[in-house]
């Protein structure tokens, strides 16, 4: 009996996003792409309440900001460093201020370069700082933080894979998973993601969902720019947008 592909999907954006010990998904078109894009956020839901609970834990024992720092490493390991790769290679294709076809090619490149390094050390920082200050937060508001922190990174890229954004170049990633997602899914996705973020911020429940959505419209004038620069998006791309609007999150989520 054919599998539906929505159960593939879900194999797919496990393997793609997580290293859960889960086989890859039988058949792999662009069907099965679009539901594991579709489905992103809500695996990113489930592996930001883990490092919440991770966080907790830890800095139950430890000074915050050494809390915070190895759950940043453990969220680069679950993820296999994917979307950190991404960062970098999209700025430095950015930083680069070379033709399009030169600026596809240093995304190819396996090496990182000053811009790229750059970026790395900033995003790491802040997400160290931004996870130290909510590691002092109520379980529950920390939880919540976190799970809408991951998933909104994860989101960026399941709005990125939107219908009319096409991809950059004909093979990879992102060939495969542009333009597989309706906009129902995206909106449905969004208001999950906002929801998710209510708790977040003891007090304030209008600052979680605000910050969502302030930190989702500043990655689509980012991926706008990035179709017009390259020609449509790229697996780097999806990366770079997933680990902006994270650090965005949480950096909204510690302010006032």
């Amino acid at each position: 009996m054919t599998r539906p592909p929505w159960t593939d999907g879900l194999r797919l954006a496990l393997t793609t996003f997580t290293v859960a010990p889960v086989a890859g998904p039988q058949r792999l078109d662009r069907a099965v792409a679009g539901w594991a894009m579709r489905l992103a956020p809500a695996v990113g839901a489930l592996l930001g309440l883990l490092l919440g609970g991770v966080l907790a834990l830890l800095a139950a024992g430890l000074p915050a900001l050494v809390a915070a720092a190895l759950t940043v490493g453990l969220a680069a390991l679950l993820s296999r460093g994917l979307h950190l790769d991404g960062l970098a290679d999209t700025v430095d294709a950015l930083g680069s201020y070379r033709s399009r076809e030169r600026a596809l090619e240093i995304m190819k490149s396996p090496e990182v370069g000053p811009f790229g390094v750059v970026a790395l050390v900033l995003v790491l920082l802040l997400q160290t700082a931004t996870l130290a200050q909510l590691s002092t937060r109520p379980p529950l508001a920390l939880l919540a933080a976190v799970a809408a922190a991951v998933a909104g990174g994860r989101l960026a890229i399941t709005a990125a894979c939107r219908r009319g954004i096409p991809a950059a170049r004909p093979g990879g990633m992102g060939a495969l998973v542009a333009g597989t997602v309706g906009p129902v899914a995206a909106a449905v996705n969004a208001a999950l993601a906002a929801a998710l973020a209510l708790p977040a911020v003891p007090h304030r429940p209008w600052q979680g969902p605000l910050t969502v959505v302030i930190a989702l419209s500043a990655t689509a004038a980012l991926r706008a720019h990035l179709v017009r620069r390259l020609g449509g998006v790229t697996g780097d791309v999806l990366g770079f947008l997933s680990e902006t609007a994270t650090t965005l999150i949480t950096v909204g989520l510690v302010l006032f």
